[in-house]
């Protein structure tokens, strides 16, 4: 059997007559019932019985005809593809990302692309730095965030964004009164720390050992949002990412500017070739935009 005589067949099932059918495809009514006739020998049993010169599907007939109408949707799905792929070069965008920007710059982002793509299925997904790092390289997500302590060797990437940390402080600490918070501010203090393999925590490390203090560490977690969320119950004091702050100010957190400048540093990942997809140097862009209107150093 071949897809002609299976469109045919499925054009007399969908019409209910060969001259109906005939008229749909643009042929002639004798090659519809030619068509049919050779799917018949194909199959090996009778599509419809012939009852006054009409075509009445068999009990058989119905039953393929089920199969080849679930065949004909995933045609049509792979027809819509090809016409996504044709007019915007992918018909998904996969992203995923490091916690502290999947919840708060990339929705900001997509919002931004979907401007211009509404019609273009969107895939997120949070994942740690290395976690992110294996979805991109091993081809299963277009665009990945990760922090700078991810290993980039075997993947395409660029410079994306600088952070500059902040310091979260729960409403009722003895320095939420002060509008910054130097190194030395924090020696002794119930301390939230991101984990050792951080490259932003070495970075506060540094900070710290210049000013010879030495906070004590209460928790180490490896995401800033769960620092904020800490510290808005009380736990201590930290310093993050500002994207991942977001929203925790209106909840009563207080983000204080912290000296000496710690920065947070961010890579776009690309799996093979991405970057010559319409659409991901798009959302590219639109990630751009979205660091520069959170107040983000983004690489040039």
């Amino acid at each position: 059997m071949n897809f002609r005589q299976l469109e045919i067949f499925r054009a007399v099932m969908v019409s209910g007559s060969a001259s109906r059918a005939a008229e749909l495809l643009g042929i002639t009514q004798p090659a519809v019932s030619r068509a049919v006739a050779e799917l018949e020998q194909r199959t090996g049993f009778d599509l419809f019985d012939r009852v006054k010169g009409r075509l009445i599907p068999t009990p058989e007939g119905q039953l393929f005809f089920r199969d080849v109408t679930t065949s004909f949707v995933g045609l049509d799905s792979l027809r819509a593809a090809a016409a996504r792929i044709r007019d915007f070069g992918s018909g998904t965008v996969r992203i995923a990302s490091l916690a502290a920007l999947g919840s708060t710059l990339v929705p900001r982002a997509i919002r931004i692309f979907r401007i211009n793509n509404p019609q273009i299925a969107i895939t997120l997904q949070i994942a740690s730095s290395a976690a992110v790092r294996d979805l991109v390289i091993n081809g299963q997500f277009d665009i990945g965030l990760a922090a700078d302590e991810v290993d980039l060797s075997g993947v395409d990437h660029s410079a994306f964004a600088s952070f500059r940390a902040v310091c979260v402080i729960p409403a009722d600490h003895p320095l939420a009164d002060r509008p910054n918070i130097h190194a030395r501010d924090l020696d002794g203090m119930a301390f939230l720390a991101l984990a050792p393999e951080d490259r932003a925590r070495a970075r506060m490390t540094e900070a710290f050992e210049a000013a010879n203090v030495r906070p004590q560490i209460v928790v180490e977690t490896p995401n800033s949002a769960t620092i904020c969320a800490l510290a808005l119950a009380g736990t201590g004091i930290g310093l993050v990412n500002p994207a991942a702050a977001d929203g925790f100010q209106e909840r009563g957190l207080i983000l204080r500017p912290f000296e000496p400048p710690v920065y947070f540093k961010a890579h776009i990942l690309y799996r093979p070739d991405a970057q010559r997809a319409r659409l991901v140097r798009e959302f590219t862009r639109a990630l751009n935009e979205a660091a520069r209107s959170g107040g983000a150093a983004t690489a040039p």
